[in-house]
């Protein structure tokens, strides 16, 4: 048998990239016995038929780590991609995306696209509201070719997951740093200011040997449903959980408390508080959710 990832999956097919080449093949039945389905990024076995060289998947290796949204396997980290301009940047968004990456225990990294259309002001704002959360920031365009050597070097020895909306170029920059991809580009609606869907499916993409890519289809929303309890929501704020230890009541929602230290560090301006307000959004949305 031979060892491969799953780099792609259509129509109960699935594409195992090996050391002899890449191979379409059909997962056993036993995996749907099992409600097993075969995730992108999963590391397999497979058999070959010498009657149409055609493969089988015959084991599934213990994964390291899994995704719902996308559904994909073994990614070790996420860079969110934003553009600062068509569409304008979404701190909700990019806040939205971070907590499910959070979530997901994936080292995460923010990329800021199209930065050819900003200013320096603008710039400068999303250092203020990101940079006390020590998430790697990095400014791209795909115009100039700035930034693209240093996302090369994020993307280094790691399966990572491109999640961001649509028409943010999450496709233009991979095609810059690959450019036999040729991925396909979609334009962004005129009217609604929006990316227009492009991707499709799933698919990890072999950037070096050293280095896989997931372009996923844009998103417009995501759900907070995998959150179990409005408490677990404040771990997903890097900034927030620091201080939190220090408030004064154990289970803080760092809302209406009293004595609660994560407040007064938003009033010193050692917390954002755009990400406060989006966090006291999320835990809104959550409370809303538990409810019913």
């Amino acid at each position: 048998m031979l060892e491969g990832i799953i780099i792609k999956g259509i129509g109960g097919f699935y594409y195992v990239k090996t050391g002899e080449g890449i191979y379409e093949c059909r997962a056993r039945g036993v995996f749907r016995e099992d409600k097993i389905t075969p995730l992108i990024g999963d590391n397999v076995l497979i058999r070959i038929s010498e009657e149409d060289n055609t493969g089988y998947i015959e084991k599934i290796m213990e994964r390291k780590s899994q995704l719902m949204r996308p559904p994909v396997a073994n990614v070790t980290q996420a860079i969110i991609v934003m553009s600062i301009k068509k569409p304008d940047i979404n701190y909700w968004l990019l806040d939205r995306f971070i907590v499910m990456a959070e979530h997901q225990n994936l080292n995460i990294g923010i990329c800021i696209n199209k930065i050819d259309l900003s200013l320096e002001d603008e710039i400068q704002q999303i250092d203020k509201i990101y940079g006390k959360t020590e998430y790697p920031i990095v400014k791209t365009s795909t115009k100039s070719g700035e930034g693209i050597e240093d996302l090369k070097k994020i993307l280094k020895k790691n399966v990572t997951v491109f999640a961001g909306p649509s028409g943010v170029g999450k496709s233009s920059l991979l095609n810059r740093m690959h450019p036999g991809l040729e991925l396909k580009i979609g334009d962004v609606s005129k009217k609604t200011t929006r990316g227009k869907h492009t991707t499709r499916h799933v698919e990890l993409i072999d950037m070096d040997s050293q280095s896989f890519v997931l372009d996923t289809p844009g998103f417009s929303s995501l759900n907070l449903d995998f959150i179990e309890s409005e408490e677990d929501l404040g771990r997903y704020f890097r900034e927030i959980f620091d201080y939190s230890h220090k408030c004064k009541f154990i289970n803080c929602l760092h809302h209406k408390e009293p004595n609660c230290e994560v407040k007064r560090q938003v009033e010193k301006g050692s917390i954002s508080k755009e990400r406060y307000e989006n966090y006291l959004q999320f835990l809104g949305e959550i409370k809303n959710t538990r409810r019913f």
